[in-house]
């Protein structure tokens, strides 16, 4: 073994204090030999933050804001490390394209994470992707930096991953692999999967974020909920594995234990199993092409002893069928779609809307889309802006009549 093979490879963790984040960690701290943390960045929970860089020592740590910054750099200076703080958008993208980096897991959540996302991928890292939101945005203005800049592309999402696993062993970012007919993306159904329509209206946010499988932040565990997560995944699949809309189907699968299939012309169906826990994902995409231990148990099929199927009731999760539509529709859509959402869920956690208006925020917003295609980031971040604004004009509008319901 060589020199530079004994050298841990230096891994980013962009969105360290969410579920991913916190996985990712521990799949590297099983592995000290093989990677080592370079960077680390959170949002709002700087405390949390704190406690991984005194865990970790990182080069760099990223917050949001100079106060924040300040202040974690004096604790972390006092504690003596010499960690450097950097501040915003500017400090995320340095530390995801710093010549020293080897690969960075893209896991902030929402239209946040874009940038920093792209800046990995312009800088030819290898990008682990739970950030499905960047694809959404910007799939083709994505998928031909990656191609351009010779990144290297793997998912993280449990569905993209074992649909990667399950795909030709030649196969190559953003090139239709030869010989499938489908892809058959797993659902769980959320909590709320035989609900009915009036049982739907009355959801608070703590029932939303209750996944009955996955342990997820907020956003992602009511986008879970409403089957949106699954759709912006439709979308996801389509840049990642040049697949046609038509050709990307959603099942349910309560159990969450197939975590997605791919159906070859020849009839052979093959599918990725394992226990629902992220670390599976993050092991197989930190390791790839090797294997490595993730820590997640065994899984046990006698236990298990059934595992069911169903079509997803479109009329029940009308988000997973906007979603659908956004993905045949292409140009803007899928922008609209993502940002109308964010703005729907956070005002859903809130308590402004209710569940049940979150599928009718996004479709109004997306009415006023024109479907036009985007050229560069920067036409996609304003079309991320506008819908974002037509969404919040929606909720004044709409907020004085749901607090005469209340």
């Amino acid at each position: 073994m060589s020199d530079i093979q004994r050298q841990p490879q230096q891994i980013t963790v962009l969105g360290a204090t969410g579920s991913i984040g916190s996985s990712t960690l521990d799949v590297i701290s099983r592995h000290p030999e093989r990677y080592q943390v370079f960077a680390l960045s959170a949002h709002a929970r700087i405390n949390e933050l704190k406690t991984l860089c005194l865990r970790h020592c990182p080069r760099f740590a990223v917050v949001a804001n100079n106060a924040d910054a300040q202040r974690l750099q004096s604790d972390l200076r006092a504690a003596g490390l010499a960690t450097v703080v950097l501040v915003g958008a500017q400090g995320l993208c340095e530390v995801a394209a710093h010549p020293d980096v080897d690969a960075v897991m893209a896991a902030i959540v929402g239209a946040a994470g874009l940038e920093s996302a792209m800046a990995a991928v312009t800088a030819g890292k290898k990008i682990l992707l739970a950030n499905k939101e960047a694809l959404v945005m910007s799939g083709a203005l994505f998928m031909r930096a990656v191609r351009e800049h010779g990144a290297q592309l793997l998912p993280i999402d449990s569905e993209h991953n074992a649909i990667f696993q399950c795909l030709p062993c030649n196969y190559a970012n953003g090139l239709a692999p030869v010989g499938v007919r489908r892809i058959l993306l797993t659902a769980s159904g959320g909590p709320f999967r035989n609900s009915s329509y009036a049982e739907l209206e009355q959801v608070t946010p703590a029932q939303a974020c209750a996944h009955p499988n996955w342990s997820m932040g907020q956003k992602i565990s009511v986008d879970s909920a409403t089957m949106m997560n699954k759709g912006l995944e439709l979308i996801e699949a389509c840049w990642l594995f040049a697949a046609r809309p038509e050709q990307v189907e959603v099942v349910i699968h309560p159990q969450s234990v197939i975590h997605s299939l791919v159906d070859y012309i020849d009839g052979s169906v093959l599918a990725q199993l394992g226990n629902p826990d992220m670390r599976t994902p993050i092991a197989h995409a930190m390791a790839w092409p090797e294997r490595i231990a993730s820590g997640v148990a065994p899984l046990d099929l006698c236990a298990l002893a059934r595992m069911d199927f169903t079509a997803p009731d479109l009329e029940r999760f009308a988000c997973l069928r906007l979603a659908i539509d956004a993905a045949q529709a292409g140009g803007t859509a899928p922008i609209v779609l993502n940002a109308a959402n964010e703005v729907a869920v956070a005002a859903f956690l809130q308590e402004r809307i209710r569940f049940t208006q979150i599928p009718q925020l996004i479709e109004d917003v997306l009415s006023v889309d024109r479907g036009a295609p985007v050229d560069s980031l920067e036409a996609v971040v304003e079309v991320d802006r506008y819908a974002r604004q037509c969404a919040q004009r929606w909720l004044s509008k709409e907020s004085i009549q749901v607090g005469r319901r209340v």
